[in-house]
Order: C-alpha cells, then structure tokens, then sequence
C-alpha cells in the first residue's frame, strides 16, 4: 500500500517524458552489461524499468545513481553519455528518489550507537573533572564519515587499542585530577573522617560522580558495580584515594561513559526523546562536551521537552564562549582549513610568513572566529560570501595589508574592512585560499573545485582516468597559469567540467596562495575575469561574490545539510533531506539569521525523535511538510 501510495504521489508530481529519457539512458549506456541471468555486478539494469521501481527497490537506484554520477559507469571502452546526459539522467533520478522519501511525511531515522570522538571525549573529562590536560591527546585520530565529520557514528568504532588508550588516559586524568585543589574540590567531595567512613565516604563520591559521568540519573544496580569496586580496592589496600580513584576509573572507561546511549523506543511510532537525551544531543551538539548544570537541572525536572524552554537553552549556549569548540570542530572539517598545516603546507622558501607563530595562528583562526562570531551575534549567514568584517589580530592585519581603524593587539578582534580591503567573507581569508591552493602555487581548478564542493555543494563528478597533468611552460616567453590551463581546456574531455570549475577558480586569482592581493603572475597583468556555462560574466573577487550571492539559496541548503549530518553524528538519508529542505525555506524567511538555522536543526524530527519500531511512521504528516 505505501508503494503504490509513493508511486501515485510521484506520479503526480514529476512528468513522465523524463521517465522516458532515463529508461533511454539505461539502454544506451547500462543494460548492454546489465542484463540477463549474470548481470555484471549482480546489478540488472534491465529490470528497473518502471517509475514504481524507484519506490521499491531505492538501494539498487541508490547505487546506480552513485556509480553514474561518479563516473563509474559505464566503463572505460565502453559507450559514453555527454556530461550533460549524464547531470540530466542524475539529477531525475536524485529528484525522484527524494520525493518519494518525503511523499509520506517527516519521520526520524534510528539513531547509531556512537562513542565519543577524541575532541569530545577530551572536552567531557575535562569538565567532568574540571582539569585543564588534554585528555583525549593519545587517543588514536578519528577519520571522517557521514557528511564529512569524524562524530560520524560510522567510523566510531573500538579497537584493542582505544581500550588500552582510554584506561592510559582515565588513570593520568584522574591522577592529575586528584593533586589539582580546583579539580579534587570538583568530583572528590567526600573524604573519611572522625563521623563519615570510608564506605560512606566512598559511596557518596559514585552518587554524586556516577549522574554526571552517564549524563543521565544513575540505577541502583549501576551505583553498586562501581561501589563494589572500591570496596573491593578498599579491602586489599586499606586506602581510601587509591581505592576510590579506581572505581573512578572503571567509570570513566565503561560504555555508558564512552558512547552516547539513548534508552531504545520500544512503540510502533516515533516519541520525543527524553529530557537527558535532548541535553546530551543539544549540549554535544553546539558545545561539543557534556551537559552543564542548567541543563541538567531542567532535565532533571522534565522541562526541555518545553519549546520556549527548549529554544531559550538553545539561544543560551549560542551565546556562550564555548561555541568555539563547536565552531572549531565544524568549520575546520566542512571548509577543509583543518588539513592546513597537516597535509597542506605552503612552500617555506616562497611563502615564508605562514611560518610565523602568530601569522599561522591568525590564518587558521580567522574562519573559526569568524563563523563563531555569526553564531554569537545571530548575524547574516550571507556573511559567508561577503562581509564587512573579518576577525583578526595585528600581525594578520598586517600580512593582509590592512590598516584597521583603531589598534590591534596578539587577541583577533572583530575588525571592520576597509572599503578597498579586497577581503570580506571566507573567500578573501588565508586559511580557504592556501587549502585551495598548491604548496609553490595558486590554482584556479582547486580554488573553483572549493567553491563549488565545500561553499555551493554542488561538486563537479571526479576527473576521468588518465588526465593528463597541466604542463609546465616552455620556451623563452613565460606562460601564465591561465595561459595554460587554456591549452588544458583545449582537450573537449577536459573542457567539460572545467568550463564550470576554471571560470570561478579564476576570479580569486588576484589571492597569491597565503591571500595576499596581487595584480601580476610571471610578469604578466593577472586577469581575474570569468565566464560561466550560462554566459554571465564577472571580473574579479568582487564580481564574482555578486554572482555567488545570487546563488545564496544554494549555500544555505549546503550549510543546513552539512549542520544537520553534523549535528545528527551520522550521514543523511534521503528521508533526512525532507528536514533539510524544510530547515532552508525557515531560514531563507528568517532572513538567513544563523540562529534561524541552529534553532531549526534543534527542533527538528530527526535532532528531537526517536523513531519506533515501524520506521516509517511520521512525525510530521504529508500535509503538513512544508509551511
């Protein structure tokens, strides 16, 4: 019933004739292969030959989809489609799917078991126990899933060798703890004397220790495993700080320490998560740690399930000093200014300021305050593309050419731009351009592959086997890097996807690769114009941001989406992608405010619901999808 549901509303919504050229598209480039008893692959491309197949069978499209738009499929050798067969084919498809996946309503999917990553496992015992160590620092790194994120629960494994890490790092903690007066006063609130005994004395440290740890109210049954651990201690050596310190220790390497554990929905349909789970999810979330005592205590009372309470809390940590970490860990990852540093290093011979401690330090903050500073003063998201402000310290300033208006100190301040800056927004900032670039060279095919990947989320399919590489200049007369990837251009397997990559990466091409402005490469004028596939022309980083703000509806959709998988800890479904379209029309009315979009991810299905165990039960019915 559900699929001939979907397939009616489909039906309705999408015209057939493009039906029609996706079966044309099937025939011509797959079925060859994938067909008969022994598809290639297992894959039967023969058989998807109806629109109600789409509903049905969703993996198999998914898959074909993915291979399509990867250029995968079909085959080197094999019969190719143009690119823009090949864009028309996926995008009908993609469109399709998802508007079978929200056909039915808004409905959470079911939440992965996930551990604590290194950074928050880092920020969870240090307030846990109030000690200012870097816990987590021998903690094998996390890799990147879902939408890009190491909180990916897909990649959250436990190997042997966290174990062994994790018992290394609880024991240093608890014994840097326990010799701090701060951190001792914070988690060791009992000690033996002449009225409280050790077993008293003991017992009241888990009581109070165990809530915090779980970050959920403790059992019974839970308070006495760890109580027997000390006890047991206690018996051996007649001492009570060893003794206590190491039932501490079994709590800080259990699993309802080291994962996030939310009580399983055992109804048909979906329910509210509780008010512990809401703080854990909002606290993690937009401060990357534990919950605070506030929203403990509301949790406590049951009031986060209360929408002016919820938003209240939710405004409230936006406002705190500790969305930094938040802003770290997010926008070092969705704008790949992380690898700056690490994998990325501009050449020393040529680019010899970035290896400055202050310089370095003020290029990879820039978009981390920057970003933290739209959160904080609920400003313009559209700031991202352009702005009149920047975040920056005097040593920065100074790099960039800029003469602020008053002066600076090592601290970045928020420092408004001269109207002839060249800067504004995360294209004009250091940390975008040398991450865009080469380690001896700008380059207009990674900085516009940015741009659209990382800013526009739209990425140009991956390049074809065998491209050959841009070749050096030769000859008496230097050739500049347009000049050159003009010959690259000349080769129409190229043209294709470069005509949309170059023309963008060209426009910041007065940016050297640490962001200074320059107006020449290899003695020549730089000429920073650009063309795009649609014939709009532009001249410059100016020009070109105009022309990114008329795209701003697709930015937003890319920040939401990436929020959202962030915020959720896990990669987004189709079904996930009815929220993000739901969240983007709030904030497009809400005048792109950057609280409109927290506040929005905050309150949606999938951040707020468990499901049930029939998935597909909405929350939000059909009717009511779209305000």
């Amino acid at each position: 019933m559900r699929t001939l549901f979907l397939f009616t509303v489909i039906s309705l919504v999408l015209p057939a004739q493009p039906f029609a050229e996706t079966q044309g598209f099937l025939k011509g480039y797959c079925v060859a292969c994938h067909q008969g008893a022994k598809p290639s692959g297992g894959f039967n491309a023969a058989k998807l030959t109806t629109l109600q197949t789409m509903m049905e069978e969703p993996r198999k499209w998914s898959r074909m989809l993915a291979r399509v738009r990867d250029n995968e499929m079909p085959p080197k050798g094999a019969p190719a489609p143009s690119m823009e067969k090949r864009e028309a084919f996926t995008a009908y498809v993609e469109e399709t799917m998802k508007t079978a996946a929200c056909a039915d309503g808004i409905a959470p999917r079911p939440a992965l078991l996930r551990r604590l990553n290194r950074a928050e496992y880092s920020s969870t015992v240090r307030d846990l126990l109030n000690i200012h160590i870097n816990a987590g620092r021998g903690l094998p790194a996390d890799g990147a899933g879902g939408e890009g994120f190491d909180n990916a629960a897909e990649t959250l494994f436990l190997s042997p060798m966290h174990a062994e890490k994790y018992l290394d790092a609880a024991r240093e903690a608890l014994a840097y703890g326990s010799k701090d007066p701060r951190s001792r006063a914070r988690f060791l609130i009992a000690d033996p004397n002449e009225k409280m005994t050790a077993a008293e004395a003991g017992r009241k440290v888990l009581e109070a220790f165990l809530p915090r740890a779980f970050r959920r109210p403790a059992t019974a049954a839970e308070l006495d495993q760890y109580y027997a651990l000390f006890a047991n201690a206690y018996k051996r050596s007649q001492s009570y700080e060893p003794s206590i310190l190491h039932a501490l220790q079994g709590v800080l390497i259990s699993p309802q320490f080291l994962f996030r554990v939310e009580e399983t929905n055992t109804g048909a349909g979906p329910r509210l998560l509780d008010d512990y789970a809401l703080a854990v999810r909002l606290s993690y979330f937009l401060w990357g740690t534990m919950p605070d005592e506030p929203l403990f205590k509301l949790a406590a009372e049951g009031k986060l399930k209360d929408e002016t309470i919820w938003t209240e809390q939710t405004v409230r940590m936006l406002k705190d000093a500790r969305t930094r970490e938040f802003a770290e860990q997010f926008v070092e990852q969705w704008l790949n200014t992380r690898e700056l540093g690490r994998d990325i290093k501009p050449d020393a011979k040529l680019f010899p300021a970035y290896y400055d401690a202050e310089i370095q330090s003020g290029i990879r903050y820039e978009p981390i305050l920057f970003f933290q500073e739209l959160l904080t003063s609920n400003l313009s998201l559209l700031n991202l593309i352009d702005s009149s402000f920047t975040i920056m310290s005097n040593k920065l300033a100074r790099h960039y050419g800029i003469k602020p208006g008053k002066p600076l100190r090592q601290q970045p301040v928020v420092v408004e731009l001269p109207p002839d800056s060249h800067r504004g927004g995360v294209l004009g900032m250091a940390a975008v351009l040398a991450v865009s670039s080469y380690p001896n060279r700008t380059s207009p095919v990674l900085r516009g592959k940015w741009i659209l990947e990382a800013l526009l989320g739209t990425p140009p399919p991956p390049p074809p086997p065998n491209v050959p590489t841009l070749p050096e200049h030769a000859g008496a007369a230097p050739q500049t890097l347009r000049e050159r990837l003009t010959q690259h251009r000349a080769n129409p397997a190229c043209a294709v996807c470069h005509n949309r990559i170059d023309p963008l990466g060209f426009g910041l091409e007065n940016y050297d690769v640490l962001g200074l402005w320059r107006t020449e490469d290899a003695g020549k004028p730089i000429d920073a114009k650009g063309e795009l596939p649609d014939g709009t022309r532009f001249d410059g980083p100016v020009e070109m941001k105009q022309i990114l703000m008329q795209q701003k509806d697709l930015l937003v959709r890319n920040l939401t989406a990436k929020l959202l998988g962030y915020a959720l800890g896990r990669g987004l479904t189709l079904e996930d992608h009815c929220s993000v379209d739901r969240i983007a029309e709030t904030v497009k009315r809400e005048n792109y405010s950057a609280h409109s979009l927290i506040l929005e991810i905050a309150r949606s299905v999938p951040f707020r619901y468990q499901t049930g165990t029939s998935v597909n039960i909405p929350v939000i019915p059909p009717a009511a999808k779209l305000h």
